[in-house]
């Protein structure tokens, strides 16, 4: 029995491990966990020959693999999805033979890397992707920082009026920056810089620069939006400070995240003064130009936890989060990195 608690990666890399090991495990998680959607892995690792169960017809957790012997397949991946992909990647490793996988866009490509430095080999023609089966071999790894908890801070220092953040070794794999390209195209400009770029562990890294900057709204859509899904709520909070519309579509998969956040980060911006409207596949914000403090809530969500506390930082007067505990999750020192930014807690 495994305990995934809040996280997706963990639940649907280990299924893809643990379909091809010939013994019974259970992968359950917390409560937000067994209510996100399975079934997007289960399916495929059936077809290789894995034994899956789980609630609500197979979709949901706590799942029961009994792994085993694994055949290769050619699969047509319904969403951009790096868990997905990567699941499938991790059981292709012991199947019978080379894993096919098409995908209807490009999303992140960390496993590949990895993969590819073990000693496995990859294919890659446009969006398909060719696995062949490998036993990897051990090496040393530097991990760069993560992008998605440096979104936060980058957004911080362009929406505050007085701010400049130096945030120090970003790992900036072409996969995962869509934050950047967004914001720049947002206005950012020169106020959103990167300094002090190398390669390390065959990623892309630099320190990232952000000071208070000028934004107007975009319409955002299309292939960057699977590479910066997980930052569109805290991009949201920068849209709200933007001048003029920021529309925000083709991100649907926002509705199955820890929380739904297209429905939580309009609620709750809206709470702060944000004029936000919900869409089915996304969200329309229009700057305000400014929030207002108020009591907000996380919905277990450590993101949307994160992004008002973004919002808080600039907003006037004092903004109250309940749930605020729940940022440990993915940034177990957010608190304490976000009171040494205020200094004297300003």
């Amino acid at each position: 029995m495994l305990d995934a608690g809040n996280s997706g990666t963990s639940m649907r890399l280990l299924s893809g491990l643990l379909a091809s090991q010939g013994f019974l495990s259970v992968l359950s998680g917390d409560g937000s966990l067994r209510s996100r959607p399975m079934g997007r892995i289960v399916q495929p690792l059936q077809q290789m020959g894995a034994s899956i169960m789980g609630r609500g017809g197979n979709t949901l957790a706590p799942l029961a693999i009994r792994g085993g012997s694994l055949r290769s397949i050619e699969y047509e991946m319904p969403v951009a999805s790096a868990q997905v992909k990567s699941c499938l990647m991790l059981a292709g490793l012991a199947a019978s033979g080379p894993t096919v996988l098409h995908q209807p866009a490009l999303s992140r490509d960390h496993t590949e890397r990895m993969m590819s430095a073990m000693g496995a080999r990859i294919d890659n023609d446009g969006l398909a992707l060719t696995l062949h089966p490998a036993e990897l071999q051990a090496v040393d790894v530097a991990v760069p920082g993560d992008i998605s908890s440096a979104a936060f801070w980058m957004v911080a220092g362009l929406i505050h009026p007085h701010a400049r953040v130096t945030i120090t070794g970003v790992g900036l794999n072409p996969s995962r920056a869509g934050i950047i390209d967004a914001l720049q195209m947002m206005g950012a400009g020169d106020s959103l810089r990167l300094e002090n770029q190398r390669v390390e562990g065959g990623e892309p890294v630099a320190d990232v620069v952000a000071s208070s900057a000028s934004l107007n709204g975009i319409d955002l859509g299309g292939d960057i939006i699977p590479i910066m899904i997980d930052e569109l709520p805290v991009l949201a909070v920068a849209a709200c400070f933007a001048a003029g519309d920021t529309i925000i579509r083709d991100a649907a998969e926002l509705r199955v995240k820890e929380s739904d956040r297209i429905a939580t980060t309009v609620s709750e911006l809206t709470r702060l003064g944000g004029n936000l409207e919900p869409r089915e596949d996304g969200m329309v914000i229009h700057g305000v130009g400014g929030l207002t403090g108020a009591a907000v809530e996380s919905h277990g969500d450590h993101r949307l936890a994160m992004s008002m506390a973004v919002a808080g930082l600039a907003a006037s007067g004092d903004t109250i989060i309940h749930g605020a505990e729940d940022a440990s999750v993915s940034y177990p020192t957010f608190w304490e990195h976000l009171a040494s930014l205020l200094g004297d807690g300003e």
